[in-house]
């Protein structure tokens, strides 16, 4: 049995939450889900691995208020996905300002949510 350990809460996501690479201003996929520390990126774009990235999502806090965030993010990591096409990828956000930072933690300790 391998225990997994990570540092910071991975909180899932029920809605569709589209990822937008800053740079080509293109939908890249969707969040699986999100931590304050990075992401699962259900890719349906090539991406690189070991390569940095700039996007954009948004958020709706539990007001129904959009949260737009832009976080620079490190993938460490892609594994094929079943359906063609597409890949899961684990991100390290390395950049994220302050602000928006405060916003996401929000976001993921609101309650109802639900956690991996």
């Amino acid at each position: 049995m391998i225990d997994e350990f990570r540092r910071a809460r991975r909180r899932k996501v029920s809605d569709t939450i589209l990822v937008t690479d800053t740079m080509t201003d293109s939908v890249v996929g969707r969040i699986g889900n999100v931590s304050e520390t990075g992401m699962l990126l259900i890719a349906s774009a090539p991406l690189i691995e070991d390569a940095l990235y700039q996007f954009r999502f948004h958020l709706h806090d539990i007001r129904g208020q959009a949260i737009s965030l832009e976080v620079g993010a490190h993938l460490l990591w892609l594994d094929r996905a079943s359906a063609p096409g597409q890949a899961w990828s684990g991100l390290r956000f390395i950049a994220i300002p302050d602000e928006q930072a405060e916003q996401l933690r929000h976001w993921i300790d609101a309650p109802g949510a639900q956690f991996e």
